[in-house]
């Protein structure tokens, strides 16, 4: 290949370019990107970005030595529109027109909206720089609060918002948060730190409406009858991948861009990665996206290795692995549970907020979840990748 276009210049993407370069490719590479911003890193935007404790400037993923020394063009701020099926060239908003040999697409995900608040101040998503910016300045005047998503995202949010003195409220549809991929009383644990710092929770209970008055929001109506008011609504509940530019372009779309096990589509010099990439995995039987950071920077060796081969000569061997920080803890998970997995407490106390879950399934060890043990979740980790192995 003597040109290749990363289409996305967030994290996967820019790890994406790297790999390219540090695994020999010296073609023309070009970045495109939907954002004004050149890479950042998004975990901090709900959490020290939210609080005033850093700036943008700190969110950088690299120097700007880094960025020169890939040698790309970048495009920024003018989205991808149309894969074209014809020539394969991707078409921008712009109206330009990026041709090469290959492609990675990168183009990640966007929040999901509740229907019919467009057009209402006051309703936040949080997903890019500028969401976490316009939602810290109103977070400056405000003083209540109301969360609708308990999951990683509203958590740490609701524990930000906390944090800054509003009156938070949480509300989440589940009868408890993460419970499909915690199970029951590890989803209770994450309950139950709201309730610890003052925060109040509604489970099991859907949104009916939004209250507004002159175009402002005022409050959230629930499935219950019961009205919350509202200076601010921030709305986590869940996010799409980014599929709708390739509608025509012949790839397989089903819940993001289907590739094999090694990140390539449908199209052999086509490859995806991140929260757009529905990867195959073998293992599980089933093909899956994993959206978060950690996927976003293993993805992208293995699906540039089989793009520059020509063919898949490596799958993804990453375990899914994540971790939240909400009201001083930290919060970390790594495994793929499946259903009828059993969750037992193998270090600390689950009152103590400090504990360490392992998940087993069929006698083997297919999950860890910590509470504030960072050390023997490194250990327990670790454990995970070894084929085989059989829970203690």
């Amino acid at each position: 290949m003597r040109s290749i276009a990363v289409i996305g210049a967030s994290l996967a993407g820019y790890s994406a370019a790297q790999q390219l370069r540090a695994q020999g490719f010296g073609g023309r590479l070009v970045l495109v990107g939907d954002e004004v911003h050149p890479p950042y890193d998004r975990p901090p935007l709900s959490k020290d970005f939210l609080l005033g404790k850093v700036d943008a400037d700190a969110l950088a993923l690299g120097e700007k030595s880094d960025l020169d020394d890939l040698e790309a063009q970048w495009i920024i701020g003018d989205p991808a529109v149309r894969l074209s099926r014809a020539d394969g060239a991707v078409e921008l908003l712009s109206g330009e027109r990026v041709g090469a040999d290959g492609i990675v697409i990168a183009t990640g995900a966007t929040p999901r909206r509740l229907p019919g608040t467009e057009g209402i101040a006051g309703i936040h998503t949080l997903r890019t720089l500028d969401d976490a910016a316009r939602l810290r300045e109103q977070l400056t005047s405000a003083s209540r609060v109301v969360v609708i998503g308990a999951g990683f995202i509203g958590a740490e949010v609701a524990s930000s918002c906390s944090y800054l003195g509003a009156d938070v409220t949480v509300v989440e549809a589940a009868e408890l948060p993460l419970v499909h991929a915690l199970g029951r009383s590890m989803a209770a644990a994450c309950a139950e730190l709201h309730g610890d710092h003052g925060v109040r929770t509604r489970f099991g209970v859907g949104v009916a409406g939004i209250l507004s008055a002159a175009g402002q929001v005022t409050g959230v109506r629930l499935a219950s009858g019961e009205e919350l008011p509202a200076d601010v609504v921030v709305v986590g509940i869940g996010v799409r991948p980014n599929t709708g530019w390739l509608a025509d372009s012949g790839l397989t779309i089903e819940d993001g861009v289907r590739c094999d096990a090694g990140g390539i589509t449908d199209l052999p010099n086509i490859a995806a990665v991140g929260d757009v990439a529905q990867v195959h995995r073998p293992h599980l039987g089933y093909a899956a996206r994993t959206e978060h950071w950690s996927a976003a920077t293993a993805q992208p060796r293995a699906a540039v290795r089989n793009l520059l081969a020509g063919t898949t000569v490596e799958h993804h061997s990453d375990t899914p692995y994540f971790w939240s920080d909400q009201y001083g803890s930290r919060i970390q998970f790594a495994g793929s549970v499946p259903p009828g997995a059993h969750a037992r407490v193998v270090d600390g106390d689950v009152e103590d907020r400090s504990f360490l879950t392992h998940y087993e399934h069929d006698g083997r060890l297919v999950g860890v979840l910590a509470f504030n043990q960072p050390k023997a979740f490194g250990r327990a980790r670790r454990q995970i990748a070894k084929p085989g192995l059989v829970a203690a």
